[in-house]
């Protein structure tokens, strides 16, 4: 086998794993940003937990930013 027919074949794996770690990328972030407003709402003893849905919203776009950006990559 020459060097191309070995990147071709590579190459779907590396896709996987790459999208793979999106996801999870995208779990720690808006889990982390959740936690966070959860933890200051729970310092703060507010009855409606606005911090934490503002805090979760925000992951969501910043880890939706980071996909975006690193897919044109």
């Amino acid at each position: 086998m020459d060097e191309n027919e070995q990147n071709k074949n590579k190459r779907p794996v590396n896709n996987y794993l790459k999208f793979t770690g999106m996801g999870f990328q995208m779990i720690g972030i808006i889990g982390l940003f959740s936690f966070a407003g959860y933890k200051i709402d729970e310092s703060a003893s507010h009855h409606t937990k606005w911090v934490t849905a503002i805090l979760s919203l925000t992951g969501v776009f910043v880890s939706l930013y980071l996909v975006i950006r690193s897919i044109k990559e």
